[in-house]
């Protein structure tokens, strides 16, 4: 895995995330209490000993390159690498911002050409899943294939969202159609049972969907983006060109968890499913394929008198008598006397706040760091840094859908009430 180069987009403005987004960007975002989603692709990379990476973005990237910096330092800890991060930039020869994943990428082509690498490989920043990319890569060269696209088996409900692959029985792309609908959904329908899949799950997913994560041999990328420089984006044109002039493109089937986080909703749902026991979806829990992050050396959470079910409770944090079930609490959370968190996501917060402090905080008027004594809260996400007064209600009493207060920090997405990072909720409110 030596000659192979890794390139981990970032995504636009991370829209479908905002609040979330709003000064981060979207492979920044807090997951699962003590992670970032960049973790994830970064995480597989160095398990799969895949340690030349860059990551591609433009939108709030202070945070994340704060967070790689703190994070990985591949040339010592992790052997001769490095993790570095490529904000969109204009230059004379490129005027503008990325426009499309392939138009990142050949945007910085002048970089990547200078490694002496076989085979590149494309990730995405804001998908939660394991894979060993070595099989990927070596799948790929088993192959013989200038292209190989990692290909989830899904249902019919699931593959009008996503780019779909038709293939021989041996794997190999015949068409390509980006979220068909109707007849054309039908007609992408493939025998999944030839790639591995049981007679049972075949019957279940017989659509083959792209992932957004693909291995180039290094001429067939470079060759194509050069060839065809008004082709922005990979799955919606790069792709169909590439199978178009006969290039043997592959797939590689990769049926186990993975889930695109690009939306509030889906986001939410993921988090909180990480709390599932005995067996979640996914697990951190894996020694031999750990996901890593930035070393923080907090104390120990301190939990007096509270009553937790079905949680994850992040590194230094301060639970009084409290109720908490089915919630993942971040780092450095702090939840007061008598509150209720149900169904909630609380990112934690980047600092401390000593007892004097808190009680100058309240003497003055303010609301101190964390959740206030009295609040009740559910299905909620609570950003970084949140200051949520006393006896505040939190629980979407009008079951709205959609909806944008910023004035009063926080927004609704998919029916989940946002608090904004930073932002801050006044005693006695009621959402």
């Amino acid at each position: 895995m030596k000659r192979v180069l890794a390139i981990i987009l970032g995504g636009g403005a991370g829209t479908r995330l905002y609040p979330l987004t709003k000064m981060r960007a979207k492979p920044a975002v807090p997951l699962a209490g003590k992670y970032r989603l960049i973790d994830i692709p970064i995480s597989n990379c160095i398990n799969s000993e895949i340690n030349k990476i860059y990551v591609l973005t433009q939108f709030n990237s202070a945070s994340l390159n704060r967070h790689l910096t703190m994070s990985y330092n591949l040339s010592s800890g992790f052997g001769q690498g490095f993790v570095e991060v490529l904000a969109a930039q204009q230059t004379p020869d490129s005027p503008s911002w990325f426009e499309g994943t392939a138009d990142a990428v050949r945007k910085y082509q002048w970089l990547f050409q200078e490694w002496d690498v076989d085979h590149v490989l494309i990730l995405s920043g804001d998908q939660l899943y394991r894979m060993d990319y070595s099989k990927f890569v070596q799948h790929h060269i088993d192959c013989g294939a200038d292209l190989t696209v990692g290909a989830l088996p899904v249902d019919a409900a699931q593959a009008e969202g996503f780019g779909l692959m038709r293939t021989s029985s041996d794997g190999r792309i015949l068409e390509f159609s980006e979220k068909p609908k109707g007849g054309a959904l039908e007609a992408m329908r493939v025998n999944t049972e030839s790639l591995g899949l049981s007679a049972e799950e075949a019957a279940k997913r017989p659509y083959l969907a792209s992932m957004g994560i693909y291995v180039f041999n290094r001429n067939t990328l470079f060759n194509l983006l050069a060839s065809h420089p008004e082709a922005t984006d990979f799955g919606k044109e790069i792709i169909p060109t590439s199978l178009g002039q006969g290039d043997h493109l592959q797939t590689f089937l990769f049926d186990d968890y993975w889930e695109d986080i690009g939306t509030i909703g889906a986001f939410y749902e993921a988090n909180l499913a990480l709390t599932d026991q005995p067996n979640p979806a996914f697990s951190f829990y894996d020694e031999k394929f750990p996901i890593y992050t930035r070393p923080r050396y907090l104390p120990p959470s301190k939990l007096q008198d509270a009553q937790v079910t079905q949680s994850i409770i992040g590194e230094g944090s301060l639970l009084k008598a409290c109720s908490i079930h089915h919630c993942v609490l971040g780092v450095r959370s702090r939840v007061e006397d008598e509150v209720v968190l149900q169904d909630t996501l609380v990112m934690g917060a980047d600092f401390f706040e000593s007892s004097e402090e808190r009680l100058v905080l309240r003497e003055r008027g303010g609301t101190p760091i964390g959740v206030g004594r009295g609040t009740t809260v559910k299905g909620a996400i609570l950003d970084k840094n949140v200051r949520i007064g006393r006896d505040v209600t939190i629980v979407n009493k009008d079951r709205v859908e959609e909806a944008d207060r910023p004035e009063l920090n926080f927004y609704i997405r998919n029916g989940i009430v946002v608090v904004v990072k930073n932002g801050t909720i006044a005693d006695g409110t009621v959402i």
